[in-house]
């Protein structure tokens, strides 16, 4: 068994990024921290921390950070449940969530479960599952079905996207309508190379694969300043563009041709328990904002 008091030094010293920090965080002194995690390490016979600044994580040290993780939240669910009330240390919850849904509806639901700590990885929900099977976070909002090993899965509806453009960027390379060869030339927006809404939406629109010429923006509110501005065409998420499409700001490029992405919410069944009231207010959220599953 590890000691709890190693274990909360070690993620002490990566939260805080310092030994000196750790000690004024544990109410100890610098030396105590060096020799409980000296301990942690001889006895795992393994390096946990890289002593640099700030301090960081060996693999092995992320592993275990990540455990302590889940300890803290199955024993919060313990506390609820015995009627003892929360720690006085709330816990950290590892969350993969991808940038458009944190940007139209994943906000209020974190909100609604305040008694935890969050820290949010943001990954398109084509990779998020990942994280998930390689344990790296707790829960994720991910497009797939399938629940991943050991994870419980909830449908949660779809985000629709309508590709959109300033007018004057319309006038000037869609004079014709979204033809294969206009696409092929106009300069599009893609969040990140793991981005294939604009791939997908232009083969649908053509009926093949075409080459997009195109910007990287790793931002969902600059790919719509981006796409007011006349930078490039893009897919935004209709909630985040309604009031534009409406104001004239923005042009959606096919009205009748929008993309809906199914998401989902997996949560590790080990906290999924303790992470109850999340999952509760998740659901909540996307069911006010998404649209329906088909």
């Amino acid at each position: 068994m590890i000691d709890p008091s190693q274990l909360q030094t070690l993620t002490a010293i990566l939260d805080t990024g310092s030994f000196d920090a750790a000690a004024a965080r544990l109410g100890v002194t610098p030396s105590a921290v060096s020799q409980r995690l000296k301990a942690l390490e001889d006895r795992l016979g393994t390096a946990l921390i890289i002593r640099e600044q700030p301090a960081r994580a060996t693999e092995a040290g992320l592993r275990l950070a990540r455990h302590a993780e889940d300890v803290r939240l199955l024993e919060q669910g313990l506390a609820a449940d015995l009627g003892a009330g929360l720690a006085a240390e709330r816990p950290v919850v590892r969350i993969a969530v991808n940038a458009d849904s944190l940007a139209t509806w994943v906000l209020p639901a974190l909100v609604a479960a305040p008694d935890l700590l969050y820290d949010l990885v943001i990954d398109d929900q084509d990779h998020s599952a990942d994280l998930l099977r390689r344990g790296e976070v707790q829960a994720a909002v991910t497009a797939h079905a399938a629940p991943v090993t050991g994870c419980d899965c909830h449908a949660l509806g779809a985000l629709r996207y309508v590709a959109t453009a300033s007018p004057g960027f319309v006038a000037r390379w869609f004079p014709d309508g979204i033809t294969a060869q206009n696409l092929a030339r106009a300069p599009a927006m893609t969040f990140n190379r793991k981005d294939r809404l604009q791939r997908d939406w232009a083969a649908a629109m053509a009926g093949k694969r075409i080459p997009l010429p195109s910007h990287h923006l790793a931002s969902s509110q600059a790919f719509v300043e981006a796409a007011r501005l006349g930078l490039g065409w893009g897919m935004n998420p209709e909630p985040l563009v309604r009031d534009d499409i409406t104001g004239g700001r923005l042009v959606a490029l096919a009205p009748d041709r929008p993309l809906d992405t199914e998401l989902y919410w997996q949560v590790n069944r080990l906290t999924a328990r303790a992470l109850a009231p999340l999952t509760t207010a998740i659901r909540k959220a996307a069911k006010t904002s998404l649209l329906p599953s088909e």
